[in-house]
């Protein structure tokens, strides 16, 4: 099985991955782009959800909850941190848009007594990682320092031209602190959209090793192994990332042969 999920150019759903289909068990994924008053529905059953408010502006009703028109960047790659809604599992849920919008469901198993919360822009950290052309740019959207059963949410925009999500790391071995075990998808976007980007996934022994081309609104899949990102010269690229394991911690291993630069 492929890792990559390739987005779709129209229609209401971008993309989709589900545990069943990814063949794992914790994280789900899938985008949405909405025209002006149109909705979503569905109910969080036995998960929990992260909604981020790509770009666009829309209101979010999650059971007795209500979010009115919220939402304020016009891209991915504008220089600010979106919106999101936490929603715990067994709610009811009804996304409205206000306009164009793009939206994110991020999912992965709820079972905690967490209530539903708005998570703002002023709310999520904004860092810059790495340096030279290694340098991206990191918006933590729902942290393991933020209540949540499984979710781990975050976004980096890395400019054209550097590399990302490097030098190589892992997390598929349950060995805390040293390193956790996650499950990932990858939420890739371009800009300019008719841009590509590169990504690589692969193990030790290479029982896995699948390096893709990935175009504007592919997922990559992240079962295990190491998994780097390089962005060619001309193209920004931002994705979103979805982690989700037994444990709620994002502890990992940098792939030894290329630890060296990080001495330099």
């Amino acid at each position: 099985m492929s890792l990559l999920v390739k987005g779709q150019a129209q229609g209401r759903e971008i993309v989709s991955v589900t545990p069943q289909s990814a063949n794992w068990r914790f994280v789900g994924f899938a985008a949405y782009r909405l025209a002006a008053a149109e909705r979503i529905r569905f109910d969080t059953a036995e998960r929990e959800v992260c909604i981020v408010v790509l770009r666009g502006v829309v209101s979010v009703q999650a059971g007795d909850h209500a979010w009115k028109e919220i939402g304020e960047r016009q891209s991915v790659f504008d220089q600010s941190s979106p919106y999101a809604v936490y929603v715990p599992h067994s709610h009811a849920v009804t996304i409205s848009a206000h306009g164009d919008a793009e939206i994110a469901v991020c999912s992965a198993p709820g079972h905690g007594g967490l209530g539903a919360r708005l998570i703002e822009p002023g709310m999520a950290k904004r860092s810059v990682r790495g340096q030279g052309s290694n340098t991206r740019y990191v918006c933590d959207i729902l942290p393991q320092t933020e209540p949540a059963d499984h979710l781990l949410v975050v976004e980096v925009v890395t400019p054209g031209g550097h590399s990302s999500s490097y030098p190589p790391h892992k997390h598929d071995t349950d060995n805390l602190p040293q390193e956790s075990f996650l499950e990932e998808t990858y939420y890739h976007r371009l800009n300019p959209p008719q841009g590509f980007a590169f990504q690589r996934v692969y193990t030790d022994d290479r029982s896995l090793d699948e390096s893709m081309a990935v175009e504007n609104h592919d997922v990559v899949m992240v079962p295990r192994g190491y998994h780097p990102v390089v962005a060619p010269h001309g193209y920004d690229s931002y994705y979103l990332n979805v982690m989700a394991g037994p444990k709620r911690e994002w502890h990992f291993k940098n792939d030894p042969a290329h630890e060296w630069m990080l001495q330099r």
